[in-house]
């Protein structure tokens, strides 16, 4: 795999295993995850709700939306059969329903609308169109229901810049390779954090590709101005 075309899946496909170990080991990952499940605001605990987990990974975003939407139907979807392999491994109740497919094919595995919120985490930095991407999922919503893009984004913040490459060359690529063999995944992934949309770019994203009443905050702790909910949601049906 070259730095520049990188083939996402398959690299989680190899790293599978130890992505578990990994992501356990920094403060607040699960935390910042359940954080942004929250502030999609889903209603009654997910009674009579259909959500979408797109980029599932391992089930870790999975199980903050069932945190917080525990009667919730939940398709949750991957592009790397390894990473399903071990989300599929976990306990879960008979409400979700894991599906492989990369976020481009949704259509052809079987998923469709309409979805009472979506969940993206870790995903639109990862595709090849982010607005391709961006503009399905839209159309998966119901009118009014939410986005919420959990998602790094350095770009405009000097001091977060820094903190993400700091911590990248010094904690999580030296880490990845201690775990999985391979540092390949983790430089790639401080590379696209640097590379990806500042928070007002994406904001900016969000409107151009239909979404309304766009907003975005950040998480406490080290990720502060690191790592963002991105929240924005599908139009209501205008009458003539």
């Amino acid at each position: 795999m070259t730095d520049k075309r990188y083939d996402v899946p398959d690299a989680f496909d190899a790293g599978a295993r130890a992505y578990d170990g990994l992501v356990g080991a920094n403060p607040g990952y699960h935390e910042h995850l359940r954080l942004s499940a929250q502030r999609m605001q889903l209603p009654d605990q997910g009674r009579g709700l259909r959500l979408l987990d797109i980029g599932c990974g391992t089930g870790l975003s999975t199980a903050a939306l069932l945190s917080v939407a525990p009667h919730a139907d939940i398709v949750a979807v991957d592009g790397s059969a390894g990473m399903l392999a071990q989300a599929r491994a976990k306990s879960w109740p008979a409400s979700v329903t894991f599906v492989h497919s990369r976020a481009e094919t949704l259509h052809d595995a079987g998923v469709t609308g309409a979805f009472d919120g979506i969940l993206a985490a870790y995903l639109i930095r990862n595709v090849d169109d982010g607005d391709d991407v961006l503009g399905s999922l839209l159309k998966l919503l119901k009118p009014g229901a939410v986005l919420a893009v959990h998602e790094y984004s350095v770009r405009d913040s000097r001091r977060a810049t820094a903190i993400w490459n700091m911590v990248s060359t010094a904690i999580i690529i030296p880490a990845g390779r201690l775990r999985s063999g391979d540092a390949g995944l983790y430089r790639y992934l401080r590379r696209s954090v640097n590379e990806f949309d500042g928070a007002e770019e994406f904001r900016d994203r969000l409107r151009r590709n239909g979404f309304v009443d766009v907003e975005s905050m950040t998480v406490p702790g080290w990720q502060h101005d690191i790592v963002h909910t991105f929240l924005g949601r599908a139009p209501h049906a205008t009458t003539d």
